[in-house]
């Protein structure tokens, strides 16, 4: 099952490098759009490598502190973009893992359960380390419904993909405007 799942999500899971710092990303969109922390896109441009090694300069499109998103465009099409999932089905104790380059290891896997959801926060015991930030929470089907943020009170804490989708759409009403 755990295998099953890192092959559907590790195409899709980008390292993100910003000067001397790194983090991981999620391709959200076949036409260059990648998704991941604020924190970690604390800058106008990035590094992106994918899984099969090709490296893009990234542009940090949006970033929103608040929320602790960033949406990075790279100049590709075709991209291996990430199934997404519904944060909001997600119930207490159901499986979730998170892949990612924790200290630079790329693809790394682990998992946990839902402790709570909401719309602020989605809570789990996936263990995360330094450069998980940004990387995809992911249900148990391979379906990503949260970006890995940051640990507290020994939990994870992912921004729910219903808040990406919000930014996204803001970002496409402001293009339009």
């Amino acid at each position: 099952m755990f295998a099953a799942i890192a092959e559907r999500l590790r195409p899709s899971t980008v390292q993100v490098r910003v000067g001397g710092s790194g983090g991981s990303g999620v391709v959200w969109d076949h036409e260059g759009i990648i998704l991941t922390n604020a924190h970690v896109a604390h800058r106008s441009y990035a590094q992106v490598e994918l899984a099969d090694g090709r490296l893009f300069r990234a542009h940090v499109y949006a970033r929103d502190p608040e929320r602790d998103l960033a949406v990075l465009t790279v100049d590709a099409v075709g991209l291996p973009a990430a199934p997404i999932g519904d944060p909001r089905r997600l119930r207490v104790g159901e499986l979730v893992v998170a892949i990612g380059y924790p200290l630079g290891l790329p693809g790394a896997l682990t998992a946990g359960i839902i402790h709570r959801t909401g719309e602020r926060w989605v809570c789990s015991d996936v263990r995360l380390a330094p450069g998980n930030s940004g990387g995809p929470l992911a249900d148990a089907s391979g379906r990503v419904v949260g970006i890995n943020s940051l640990i507290g009170y020994g939990l994870a804490f992912a921004v729910p993909s219903t808040a990406v989708w919000v930014m996204l759409r803001r970002l496409g009403e402001q293009a339009v405007a």
